[in-house]
């Protein structure tokens, strides 16, 4: 196997005496907030009556809807000639 050339200069010492402090001045920390995680029974409780009523409510408008563009009979009308045709 070669051998490493040897230079002069002295190689880095990558593993410090220690952690190192920071002389970079900086506030603290802010404090941590506290959250609130809601009970899931409650948000079920209050989210499943109102997704039935959105849902009626779709329901509800869909019907009204198609059913003033619907075909009526009684928007259809018959003439009828003396000779028996249409």
């Amino acid at each position: 196997m070669a051998a490493p050339l040897h230079s002069a200069k002295q190689p880095v010492k990558l593993a410090g005496q220690g952690v190192r402090v920071s002389k970079i001045r900086r506030d603290p920390p802010p404090v941590a907030k506290k959250t609130v995680i809601p009970d899931r029974d409650h948000l079920d409780r209050r989210n499943v009556p109102v997704g039935i009523l959105v849902f009626a409510l779709a329901l509800v408008v869909a019907i009204i809807g198609l059913a003033s563009f619907a075909w009526s009979p009684r928007e259809v009308t018959l003439h009828v000639d003396d000779r028996g045709g249409y």
